[in-house]
Order: C-alpha cells, then structure tokens, then sequence
C-alpha cells in the first residue's frame, strides 16, 4: 500500500471520556472523521489504531459493524502502535489523524500530500509546536511522513513526548531554529528532511476540535448549520464562523494541550 491514513483512537480521553463514540448529528464522531477522510483521493488506505486495553472495545466493534480496519496495539507507546500498524499494511507513506477532529477536510489532505511528494520531504505537517506559530484552526491537524522515517523514529525515539505524540522525533531538530528562510523546509543533525505548510492569513486561533464538552457543543452546532451533510469543507466551515462571530465564543476559552503534555498514567510510570 503506497498512502494509508491512520485515525488514533482511544476511549480513555482524560478531558472528555469516550469522545471518540460521542453522537454528533445522529452519527459517532469517530463515523464522521472516517467518512471525511474517505474523500481524500490521495490515500489508497484508512485504518484506526486503538489500544488493546479492554476500555476500547467499544471502538473495535464500531469498527468491526461498519467495515473499518481496526489495528489494536501498544495504550502508552503510540509510536509503538502507529508503527506495528503501517508495517503490517506495508504503507510507503503514513498519514497520522486523531479521532477528535471530526471537521478535518479530505482537500486539505490531498493538499498536504502533494507538497509531501512534490518536496521529497521526510516529514510534513500544516502545524509545528511552538516557536512556530499555528496558521490553520486547531481540528485540521494533519502530519506526513515515510515508512523509513517513521521506522527511524520507532528505533531512536526515547523520550516519553516522542512516543505518545508518535512524530516528534522527527522534527524536533527544527524547532530549534533550524528551517531555512521561507519557514517551509528544515534540515536538523538526525537529517529529516521537513515541510512546514502554512496558511495565510493566519487562522490558528480558531478551535475545532473536540476534547471537552465544550468543544462537543461546538461541533455539534456546526453541523447543526449543515443539516444532513458532513461534506461541508473547511472553508464552509470559516464562512460560517466569519459570518456568525457567536459561534466560535462557545468553546474559547478552552486550553489547547502542548506537545509535552503527557498521559498521568505515563507519569506515574
């Protein structure tokens, strides 16, 4: 398989338990982030990748009704199970997406691939933690890499960040300060090659994704605005928010996790 998209799910959300399965228009969140990256003419695969912890049952059997591929691995090294679960499928590329973004946008993935190959990066991804500075609303998070990079990280990668958050071995390098002048490629001493794909104008204020309540009640209203679809893309999405101000006042005041936010349980260990 040349392109397979990977969905991280888990039931055990510390924030918002069980989101994953949480109804939004008639239908688990988890279905529509599904149903969504499906468009995406880029992939020639979609796979979830729970933990085998009994907890995600729940998400196996969805899976299993519905027809999805379902891989079940490792609940703390998510590296570990983003790994097992590309090279069982044989993927050339690895396209990493989380359950609750069920407004990603399959355009915005075909977007990002094409940069991906037409770059012949390592890595590639619409965001960076900082010092970079978010472009696209939170909710759209997509990140790239290569089998070989990705088998790299899953060797090296000892930190515990680097395996909950599955990709930050490879670019951490340019967090230091290492992309060139146009904020778009870097080089660091491991040798990933990365893209950072930005937008203009900078939108990374806007939230949607879901990892509390209140971010639910967003979502949910959103489609609320889109009766009967979940095909509105993310620039209907903007629209919407541009037009009607109120709506994003719902769940702004919601602290978005960091890159080194761990799991309490991986602490304790």
């Amino acid at each position: 398989m040349d392109n397979l998209a990977i969905i991280q799910a888990r039931m055990g959300s510390s924030r918002l338990p069980g989101k994953v399965l949480k109804d939004i228009a008639g239908k688990p969140m988890l279905a529509h982030v599904l149903e969504r990256v499906s468009r995406a003419s880029s992939l020639d695969g979609i796979l979830v990748a729970a933990t085998s912890d009994s907890s995600d049952d729940p998400i196996a059997q969805f899976c299993l009704d519905g027809g999805y591929q379902c891989y079940r691995g490792s609940q703390f090294d998510v590296l570990d199970r983003f790994y097992q679960a590309a090279l069982q499928e044989q993927a050339k590329t690895v396209v990493r997406i989380t359950a609750d973004c069920p407004l990603i946008d399959p355009n915005l993935i075909d977007q990002l691939m094409v940069e991906f190959e037409k770059s012949m990066v390592d890595f590639a991804a619409n965001r960076l933690p900082p010092p970079f500075k978010r472009t696209f609303p939170i909710g759209l998070d997509i990140e790239i890499c290569s089998f070989t990079a990705l088998e790299r990280a899953w060797k090296e990668a000892d930190e515990p960040h680097q395996r909950e958050h599955v990709m930050p071995y490879l670019y951490e390098d340019v967090l230091l300060g290492k992309m060139d002048s146009t904020h778009s490629l870097g080089t660091g001493p491991r040798g990933f090659k990365v893209l950072l794909f930005d937008h203009v104008p900078d939108l990374g204020d806007l939230r949607w994704t879901v990892d509390t309540p209140l971010d639910l009640d967003f979502v949910r209203e959103v489609f609320s605005r889109f009766p009967g679809r979940n095909d509105f893309s993310w620039l209907d999405l903007l629209n919407l928010v541009q037009t009607d101000p109120q709506l994003s006042l719902i769940n702004e005041g919601v602290h978005h996790k960091s890159l080194l936010d761990l799991d309490d349980r991986i602490k304790k260990n």
